[in-house]
């Protein structure tokens, strides 16, 4: 019994070749010989089998149909043995063999060695009908998987979805690139998606990988009763929304008011917490987005877009505002805060507009906004400029401008700076928590070189900000304390501190640090997903733009050197990437680069130094 007859073996067949002791010893295909308990074979055939070679015959499943019909007639269980003298005339080692795979296999018999039925028709023509369309797909998804190899264009999508998915970066696998034998890495995907024609360099899968929501906002801010009511009217004041010519939803603007000599400057803030109360649908979503999505192809907002002409400042004749009226001593130090809940009437203007009357309209404030600049760096502020641009899509193509620096630009940040000192200042009287902003300094440069060289040299050592429920320094813009209250619009965390300010200013309990800590982190996670999405889709457009633009020649501004190679900015681009240069080159010299090559899943652009 245990020499050379045919077992089965973990559903493999086997050779038994001795017994040892309570083992068997038998030989598996490839020539093997392993021990195992007799309870963990079968033996289908008593042999003598000279090679399992001798075993395979797939012809004879051929005759299977026929088979199971008699014993579908028949209707009694039968044996292996039976089986094979039934379906192959004979039960010989390889005909065992046949009829235990055709047991296996399971279309036309169930049931085990010893007692074999007959599948009934119903059961065993939806299993071939199945079988069928699979082989059909099979065989489909093989033209399909030789069309990705010699990269040419697919109609059918059937088969493309995990290739998607890890491209968007829903899923770390894709059958299909294991298939073709490719890394499964979403950039693989991408560019697979890309050298086929299934995908154009148009569609930009960075939101989805960071897990940022391009879906509308679902819930609308409730409709707020005392929106015009229990309001301070302001609407004397000259106030002036101003901001870059694309922006759609202004959140700030700014008056400047002289009483006997004293300066007050009023920020005046969108005031969506008016609508918004803690915990509810709208401000749960919004802490779930963080911020407001600013994408080259489009706005993704943190609050609903039917809120926008209610709250935003200056898009109706009269607006509702959270202000921010600061007593400013000679120094523009800060000597008295307060909040108020306005009506106010703001006149929107772009940056350009807005230097233009800087020596009529806006120059008391751009006087408070230049003491306000020396201030900070007598306090130890770190100012760093570094070229910028504006890019977005005009009837399907890209564009890229460089953001100009205006003199206006300058003075909004200093108001907005003196707003968030204010109100950081106003509640740490009063102990109201809030996300205060904190930042230490990494250690900085013996020499800092001057222009772009010394700007990259100080961003580089630039730690990362952090928020806090208690206020702390904020050392890079030269602040003891520091709360962003003037986009409520457009971040969360600001939206956050209007909630905790109007419920102290409407008399109601407010959070406490733990529980403003738990939604201010919440948010700011959210937020960080939204800058890294923004960021790397800025890099894609960027690519786009690039793409057809191969031998074309840049002018560059080198920052430092960087193991063999240097490290370069190119202005217009506002791009810094690594060529190899002559090793003569110095900090802030310019050079001119060619661009070489660009790959747009990878998000890289290879440039080399013009000869």
């Amino acid at each position: 019994m245990f020499n050379k007859a045919l077992a089965v073996y973990k559903n493999k067949p086997a050779l038994t070749a001795e017994k040892d002791r309570d083992k068997i010893i038998i030989i598996v295909p490839g020539g093997e010989k392993i021990k195992v308990r007799e309870k963990d074979i079968e033996i289908i055939h008593p042999g003598p089998v000279k090679n399992l070679n001798d075993i395979y015959d797939e012809s004879l499943l051929d005759g299977a149909r026929e088979a199971w019909e008699l014993l579908l007639t028949e209707g009694n269980p039968i044996s292996l043995k039976e089986l094979a003298e039934l379906a192959f005339g004979t039960f010989k080692p390889f005909s065992a063999w046949a009829a235990f795979c055709l047991l296996q296999d399971g279309l036309y018999f169930a049931g085990t060695v010893d007692e074999i039925i007959a599948r009934d028709l119903e059961q065993v023509t939806l299993e071939e009908a199945r079988r069928e369309n699979k082989n059909r797909e099979n065989a489909e998804r093989e033209i399909f998987l030789e069309a990705l190899r010699k990269r040419r264009p697919v109609q059918d999508r059937r088969f493309i979805q995990d290739i998607e998915a890890l491209a968007y970066g829903k899923t770390s696998k894709s059958r299909t690139l294991q298939d073709l034998g490719i890394e499964e890495t979403a950039e693989n995907a991408h560019a697979l998606l890309l050298d086929c024609g299934i995908w154009t360099n148009e569609i930009n899968v960075h939101p989805s990988r960071f897990g940022v929501s391009l879906s509308p906002v679902k819930h609308t801010p409730y409709a707020a009763s005392d929106m015009d009511a229990n309001r301070r009217d302001l609407s004397h004041l000259a106030a002036f929304a101003i901001d870059s010519p694309w922006s759609h939803d202004p959140d700030d603007a700014i008056s400047l008011e002289n009483i006997n000599g004293r300066q007050i400057l009023y920020v005046h803030v969108a005031d969506p917490a008016a609508a918004i109360a803690m915990d509810s649908p709208a401000e749960i979503e919004a802490r779930s987005r963080g911020a407001t999505l600013y994408l080259p192809e489009g706005t993704f907002r943190m609050t609903a877009d039917e809120a926008l002409p209610v709250f935003a400042l200056g898009l109706s004749e009269k607006s509702p505002s959270l202000t921010f009226k600061l007593s400013l001593n000679p120094n523009v130090k800060i000597t008295e805060t307060e909040i108020i809940p306005s009506i106010i009437k703001a006149k929107r203007l772009t940056y350009q507009e807005a230097d233009k009357l800087l020596s009529s309209e806006l120059s008391g404030l751009y006087d408070i906004s230049k003491k306000n600049f020396d201030r900070r760096c007598e306090s130890g502020a770190v100012n760093i400029e570094m070229p910028e641009t504006h890019i977005s899509i005009e009837k399907g193509r890209v564009k890229i401008e460089p953001i100009i620096k205006y003199l206006s630009s300058e003075l909004v940040r200093e108001c907005m700076l003196l707003a968030g000192e204010g109100a950081a200042l106003w509640a740490m009287q009063r102990n109201l928590p809030l996300p205060y902003v904190l930042q230490e300094l990494g250690e900085m440069p013996e020499e800092i070189f001057p222009g772009l060289a010394g700007a990259y040299q100080l961003r580089r050592c630039m730690l990362p900000r952090s928020l806090s429920a208690s206020p702390g320094r904020h050392r890079g813009l030269g602040l003891d304390s520091y709360v962003q209250v003037t986009s409520p619009l457009r971040r969360y965390t600001d939206l956050f501190a209007h909630i905790q300010i109007r419920k102290f200013l409407c008399g109601e309990k407010v959070l406490s640090a733990e529980e403003a800590s738990q939604r201010i982190f919440s948010g700011e996670a959210a937020a960080n997903a939204v800058v890294q999405a923004e960021r790397a889709s800025r890099n894609h457009w960027l690519m786009v733009f690039l793409s057809d633009k191969k031998d074309s020649v840049w002018e560059a501004v080198v920052l430092e050197k960087k193991g063999n190679r240097w490290l370069v900015i190119i202005p217009d681009l506002a791009l810094i990437t690594q060529v190899s240069l002559r090793n003569n080159v110095s900090p802030n010299e310019q050079v001119k680069l060619v661009l070489k090559s660009v790959n747009i899943p990878k998000g890289e652009a290879v440039f080399a130094a013009e000869e």
